[in-house]
Formats: C-alpha cells, sequence, structure tokens
C-alpha cells in the first residue's frame, strides 16, 4: 500500500511529461488525478490505521549508498509525523489536480503542467517519508527543482522567469546552510539515518567544534544549519523575498506549494528533529526570534498589497512565522496542527483567488475588482470561510489552531515567550484587517474595473468549485475535530509517540482569560473597522496614507528588502561578473588564447593566399628558391 501511495504520482508524472502528446491533454488529467487521488485514499487509511492501532513501519525499499561508515537506504518511515503530512500533501494535490482541469482548460501545455505537479507531490511524499537525512535531502531538493518548473511555467513571459530564477538562488541559500548541517550530523555522529543520530545526541552535549574561527557547541551549530535550510524553504524573514514573488506562476501552483506543502517543508524537518532541537536553547530561541519577527513583518507588508495573490502569499509566510515561532517554544504539536488546518483554508483562499482571477479574465489587483459578489455568489461564500479561519474567528479550524499557538508561547513562561505571545496577538489582528480588505475590496463596493463589463463576470465551472467546497470543509471542522488528538494534554502525547521529543512535558497550565478572549474579540471587532474604513469611509483611510507617507512607502515597498539585496548582492555580484566577462574573459584569455592564435592563423592565411598566383614562373621561382635554401642547409652541414 505504501509503495502505491509513493509512486502513483510518479508514475502519473512520466506518463502525461513523455506520452501527453500520444494520450492527449484530457487523459493525462484524468491519469494524474486519479493517480493522486489514489494516493489519497491510501494515506487516510494510514492516517486512520495509526490513529487507531497506532501503526508504525519503516519499509526499505533498496540500498542506496553502502561505503565505508556511510550507510543509506530508499525507506518509507510511516509514524504519525508522517502520516499527517501524507494526508496534507496528498489530500491538496488531489484537490489542485482536478482544479486545474479547469483552471488550465485554454493553455496548450496543460500535460506538461499536470506533470510538474504529480512530479512535485512524488518529491514531497519523498521528503516526508524519508528515514534518513540523505533522502530527505533528496525530496528537499526535488521540491525546489519541480517549484522552479511550476513557477516559470509561462516561460514566455519575462516576470515568470525571473521570478522562478529568484525562488531557486534564494532556496540556494537556505539550501547550502542545510547540507553543511548534514555534513556536520554526518562528521559528528557517522551515520545520516534519524535513528541512529538521534539516539546519540545526549552524548555529544558538550562537544565543541570550529566553524569559521568561532568554537561552537555541535549541537547548537547543527541545529542552526538545519534552520537557515528551513528559513529558505519557509520563507522565513531574510530569506523570504522568493516568495511574494513566486505568485507569477499560475494559481494551483501557488496552492500546492506555497501554501499547503513545499513551504511546510521547514517546518516538519524542525518538527522531525526535535530529538537535536530539543538539547539547543539557542537555536530554539532563534526559532522563536524569527518566527515571530515573520508573523509581524509579512502581515504589516500585507496590509497595503493590491496583487490578490501577493496579499494571501504574505499571509503565509506569516502563517509559516506562527508555526515556526511554536516549534521555538517547544509546541512542535501545535506547530503541526496549524499546518495541518492552515493547509486548508489557506489552500481555499488560493484556489479561490484563482477563481477571481479566472472570471475577471487575469486582473489580480484588487483595486479594479469590487461589486462582484452577486456574479460569483459561490466564491464569495467559499473565500469568506477561508477568510474566517484564517483570521482565527470562533470555533473555526484557524481559531483551534493559532490561538493555541499564542497559548503555549505565552505558557512557556521565559521572555522569548511573553514577546512571542504579544507579537502573536497583534499579528492576529493585522491578518483580519488584511483578510477583510481583500474580501471588501474584491466582492463589495462600486465595480471598478475599466477593462472587463461586469456582465461577463461568471461563476466558476463546477470542476473548480468542488475542491473550494471540499477545503472549506477542512476549514471549518478540521480544528473542532483534531483539536483533542493533536494537542489535547493527555492524548496527544500517545498519539504522537516517538515520532516528536519533548524534553519537559508543555504546561498543563490554563492560560488566563484574557489570553483565551482577547484574540478572538480583536478578530470579531476588526470586521466592522474594515467595513467602515475600506467600505463605508473611505476617506479616513486616505487621511492616514496622507499622513503617513513614508511608512505607507515603507510597507509597500516590502521594508526595501528587494532594494536592500540588489544592493548589496545583485549589483555588486553583476560587477564582478561583467570584470571577469571583458577583461579576463574577453580582453585576456580570449586576446592572448582562442582569438589571439585565430587571429595569427588568419593573417598568415591572408599573406599565404597571396603566393597562390596562378603564374608558372612564379612557382618556378618558388621552388627554385626552396631548393636553394635545402641544398645550402645540406652543405652546412
Amino acid at each position: 500500500m505504501e509503495y502505491f501511495l509513493i509512486f502513483l504520482p510518479l508514475i502519473g508524472a512520466i506518463i502525461s511529461g513523455f506520452f501527453g502528446k500520444i494520450i492527449g491533454h484530457r487523459n493525462s488529467e484524468i491519469i494524474t488525478s486519479a493517480f493522486v487521488s489514489i494516493s489519497t485514499i491510501l494515506s487516510i487509511f494510514i492516517f486512520y490505521n495509526v490513529i487507531e492501532n497506532n501503526y508504525e513501519n519503516n519499509l526499505i525499499i533498496s540500498t542506496w549508498i553502502n561505503s565505508g561508515s556511510l550507510n543509506v537506504n530508499w525507506a518509507i518511515k510511516i509514524d504519525t509525523l508522517s502520516s499527517v503530512m501524507l494526508v496534507v500533501v496528498t489530500l491538496i494535490s488531489s484537490l489542485v489536480h482536478i482544479y486545474s482541469i479547469g483552471y488550465m482548460s485554454h493553455d496548450p501545455h496543460r500535460s506538461r503542467f499536470m506533470s510538474y505537479l504529480s512530479l512535485f507531490t512524488f518529491a514531497m511524499l519523498t521528503l516526508v517519508t524519508s528515514d534518513n537525512f540523505l533522502q530527505l535531502f533528496f525530496g528537499w531538493e526535488g521540491v525546489g527543482l519541480c517549484s522552479y518548473f511550476l513557477i516559470g511555467f509561462w516561460y514566455k513571459k519575462k516576470s515568470a522567469n525571473a521570478a522562478a530564477i529568484k525562488a531557486f538562488i534564494v532556496n540556494r541559500v537556505g539550501d547550502f546552510g542545510f547540507a553543511l548541517g548534514i555534513f556536520l550530523i554526518f562528521y559528528i555522529f557517522g551515520s545520516v539515518n534519524y535513528n541512529e543520530v538521534f539516539d546519540q545526541i545526549p552524548k555529544f552535549l558538550d562537544n565543541k567544534i570550529k566553524f569559521l574561527g568561532l568554537d561552537f557547541n555541535s549541537i547548537d551549530l547543527i541545529c542552526i544549519l538545519l534552520f537557515v535550510g528551513a528559513m529558505g524553504k519557509s520563507a522565513q524573514f531574510l530569506l523570504h523575498t522568493w516568495l511574494p514573488d513566486a505568485m507569477e506562476g499560475p494559481t494551483p501552483v501557488s496552492a500546492l506549494i506555497h501554501a499547503a506543502t513545499m513551504v511546510t517543508a521547514g517546518v516538519f524537518l524542525v518538527v522531525r528533529c526535535s530529538y537535536i532541537f530539543e538539547y539547543s536553547n539557542l537555536a530554539l530561541n532563534l526559532i522563536t526570534i524569527v518566527g515571530m519577527t515573520t508573523a509581524f513583518f509579512a502581515a504589516s507588508v500585507a496590509l497595503v498589497q493590491n496583487d490578490i495573490k501577493k496579499i494571501i502569499a504574505y499571509s503565509t509566510c506569516s502563517q509559516l512565522g506562527y508555526m515556526f515561532f511554536a516549534t521555538g517554544v517547544g509546541a512542535y504539536n501545535v506547530a503541526i496542527f496549524h499546518l495541518f488546518t492552515h493547509a486548508f483554508f489557506k489552500a481555499l483562499l488560493f484556489l479561490g483567488s484563482g477563481s477571481v482571477i479566472h472570471s475577471f479574465k487575469n486582473e489580480q489587483d484588487i483595486t479594479n475588482m469590487g461589486g462582484s459578489w452577486r456574479k460569483m455568489p459561490y466564491t464569495w461564500i467559499l473565500m469568506i470561510i477561508g477568510t474566517l479561519a484564517l483570521t482565527g474567528f470562533p470555533f473555526l479550524s484557524g481559531y483551534y489552531s493559532k490561538d493555541a499557538i499564542i497559548e503555549f508561547a505565552y505558557l512557556k513562561g521565559n521572555t522569548s515567550g511573553y514577546f512571542a505571545a504579544g507579537v502573536g496577538i497583534l499579528t492576529a489582528f493585522l491578518t483580519s484587517i488584511y483578510s477583510w480588505r481583500l474580501i471588501f475590496k474584491t466582492f463589495h463596493g462600486n465595480y471598478n474595473n475599466k477593462n472587463v463589463d461586469i456582465n461577463s463576470i461568471h461563476e466558476s465551472p463546477s470542476i473548480m468549485l468542488i475542491p473550494l467546497i471540499l477545503l472549506s470543509i477542512g476549514a471549518i471542522l478540521a480544528g473542532i475535530i483534531f483539536k483533542d488528538l493533536f494537542i489535547g494534554n493527555n492524548s496527544s502525547y500517545l498519539f504522537w509517540q516517538e515520532s516528536i521529543k519533548f524534553l519537559e512535558p508543555l504546561s498543563k497550565d490554563h492560560p488566563p482569560f484574557w489570553i483565551l478572549y482577547f484574540t478572538p474579540f480583536l478578530v470579531v471587532i476588526s470586521i466592522p473597522i474594515s467595513h467602515y474604513v475600506f467600505l463605508k469611509n473611505t476617506k479616513i483611510l486616505d487621511s492616514l496614507i496622507e499622513s503617513n507617507k513614508s511608512l505607507y512607502k515603507f510597507l509597500q515597498n516590502k521594508w526595501y528588502f528587494d532594494e536592500a539585496y540588489d544592493f548589496m548582492f545583485v549589483k555588486p555580484a553583476k560587477k564582478i561578473g561583467i570584470f571577469f566577462w571583458k577583461i579576463i574573459d574577453e580582453k585576456t584569455i580570449n586576446k592572448f588564447g582562442p582569438d589571439g592564435i585565430s587571429k595569427v592563423i588568419k593573417n598568415f592565411s591572408i599573406r599565404a593566399v597571396k603566393l597562390q598566383s596562378g603564374f608558372i614562373y612564379q612557382y618556378a621561382f618558388i621552388m627554385l628558391l626552396g631548393f636553394s635554401i635545402l641544398l645550402t642547409f645540406f652543405i652546412i652541414q
């Protein structure tokens, strides 16, 4: 069963990618969607088996590397953590595949698109079922490669190509740190297999190692390097710049890669390595700081963005920040719970935005929308459900998972925990404001699009709405159904078994009532505030912008990170490249190398040609001259 679950998406990718032109676009769509859907059913069955029977397994597919002390297998590791991730990956992927049949119906290369989606799914499944760091790294790079393919799918579009390259390069920065972490793990422990490494951790707590001329605790250094990899893949502060630009890809790509799967790989890595991170307070504090900074930063930027997909992209970045600072305070199970619920409502919002874009004929600016809710009633209702879940409205899925992160951060009882809880509350309020801004600007108020007639606005076809409806069910019910199982005080430890390491049990204290009710109060009160500011009295907003132009520009330019990186890295690198190209390559190597030699030969040939005059007396004279030179040479000898 596990073999079919993992390899069916790969088989679908091969069939659609190599034989798509033969079998046709429709058959490619059916095969890839069917195979991933079968994987979804199998993953749900495994998840149920884990819940009911504490099922665990580690299937060895084959030996990959066997050299000296390095023994690495291709394996399928099934435990509680991987079973949860299998459900998330396959369920969201199958719905995105089905949605893409309608969304990409007019694209001439949809067989290739479906192949990329399935290949991405296979790489992600390989990542979450690995039992060693090398297989994890293979899946890690696989999803990165497929992300490059999918972001740049419309390769004739310059902005899509630039976004794909940017995502690829920024992720290489994080992946370099991740690779160093894996090298260091093998150097210290002599193995890259999870169980063998995790069992040795307590023996090396005081081990020191030199890195960049400084003495580090080896456990701290491993954790920091692994977290650098997670920062790149999960678009955390400083390595976040690729995620918003990645919205240049087709909208189903955004839902699959940048909401539910690839960007959560970093969170999965930290939770999977909880056996290491639990012994590094330095790394955990760093994760907490980076996570809460990301949450606030991305929410502040989303407040002023106008591209519907980029608003949701920054929201994803912000929610990933929540997940990371949950791991930073040791609440690994709460982080996975939020990852689980977030997959439903964020995929719902992305696919809902795709429905809007599809109806508005590829318009993505929310200031060019408005007044369309009657034309798209189902999309409107479904996106409101996703927004309520995202903002943490009482009794929807986000309410249970996001508020739990804030509560456990507060219960941590240290400075970073209190600070993270405060930032989490503030970010929740900002999240609610920008989310309702998106809804009101998109569906309500005056119709502002001058290029698209309002009468041409229409609801999406059923093939696109059915995945949205299924996701909305998850956005409503996933929190209340799985809360006790994932984060309940007693049942959660039994559920997670050995897949997560808790060096100290999470606090069972009851948080103060103001923590329990303050965040939901802010979430609820933000709805009438947003309605008034963005619809009823927009002059207030205009005056705020007018009086805070510098702040508005600062947020609109995304804290000037792109400009800063362009100044610090891109332009110097370009100047260095031009120097080596113009001075070293062209004026030195080429001048005195191939170009110089070819120039000499060319000049010699031009002069030699002049000797070929066609006159017999000249040839006779040359022969006589040559004979005289040879005769003179032999006489001298």
